[in-house]
């Protein structure tokens, strides 16, 4: 492996949209502490990431990894999907019975 291939960035976030073909809009929210007042503040930043078979939904908890550029600003790929949505959730319980 090249060592290009080793340092890969990851990130978790929520699926926010899904209108696009095999692409989806996922929104990243990481804590930092502001530099005089210490306060704890939230800060959220929107990705594009490719969803290569459109299993995403919206509300889903996703991992994103880096990848080369796949369009003018794509540059995340979906790399396993965390958690689904409450209401597939109760879905697959439900089967599962």
């Amino acid at each position: 492996m090249n060592e290009k291939q080793k340092k890969r960035n990851y990130k978790v976030g929520i699926v926010t949209g899904n209108r696009m073909k095999k692409t989806v809009t996922v929104e990243v929210e990481r804590l930092l502490q502001h530099p005089l007042y210490k306060k704890t503040l939230k800060r959220k930043k929107k990705y594009l990431a490719h969803d290569e078979y459109e299993k995403c939904k919206i509300g889903d908890k996703v991992r994103l990894v880096q990848t080369r550029p796949l369009s003018k600003n794509k540059r995340w790929r979906v790399h396993e999907i965390v958690d689904l949505t409450p209401a597939d959730k109760e879905k697959s319980i439900e089967e599962k019975k």
